[in-house]
């Protein structure tokens, strides 16, 4: 997976947006639990900002990220960032694939930003499975897609980019299918996007 096809935001997401994939780092099953949080593709770190403003005494945060520019920059917010700054020494930023992370860590929330419409069916699935394999049973897994993507590149896309977004977006749905809890619509973005909240069974 190349890192260009790693960066799906078409510009970093909003508050509104962030807020929503971050639900499960402020609403917590357990209120005086811990939380051992990963985030998937942060970007630039709109979400990693709304995760840091979320996380309490005792969390930590793993950030992941391939492109090495966004990872220059993430280094520099964590660094200088006052919503960083309580927290600072629970945050950890890994420069290479999620998947590539290994197995020997648990977390209790996923968040991914990673563009699965960029993807094929089979790395999406490579990475779900991945997600699941290193979430705790009871944890979530939260990601979004931008509303209206699969009516727009259905007209502007090559035949073969808009099968293969086709076939991702069947595999997300039978992810979604057996593990959703939850799907909002976050109209306050641009563009509008949907966040899929995912549970794994206890």
């Amino acid at each position: 997976m190349q890192t260009f096809r790693t960066t799906g935001a078409i510009i970093p997401s909003g508050a509104a947006l962030a807020s929503e994939l971050a639900r499960y780092v402020a609403q917590r099953n357990d209120p005086a639990s811990s939380l051992s949080i990963l985030e998937a593709g942060p970007g630039t770190g709109p979400v990693s900002r709304a995760i840091a403003a979320r996380m309490r005494p005792g969390d930590a945060v793993d950030l992941v990220e391939a492109n090495p520019v966004f990872v220059e920059h993430l280094t520099r917010l964590v660094k200088s960032d006052p919503v960083f700054q309580p927290i600072a020494d629970r945050v950890t930023i890994h420069p290479t694939l999620v998947t590539e992370l290994g197995t020997d860590r648990q977390f209790d929330v996923i968040i991914s930003g990673l563009p699965f419409a960029n993807f094929t069916a089979d790395e999406v699935r490579t990475i779900m499975e991945y997600y699941f394999s290193v979430l705790r049973p009871g944890g979530y897994v939260s990601f979004f897609s931008y509303l209206y993507l699969k009516q727009v590149t259905a007209v502007v896309s090559p035949l073969d980019d808009y099968l293969r977004r086709v076939r991702s977006g069947w595999e997300v749905r039978e992810w979604v299918n057996r593990y959703a809890v939850d799907q909002v619509h976050v109209y306050r973005n641009i563009p509008p996007a949907c966040v899929f909240h995912l549970r794994k069974p206890l």
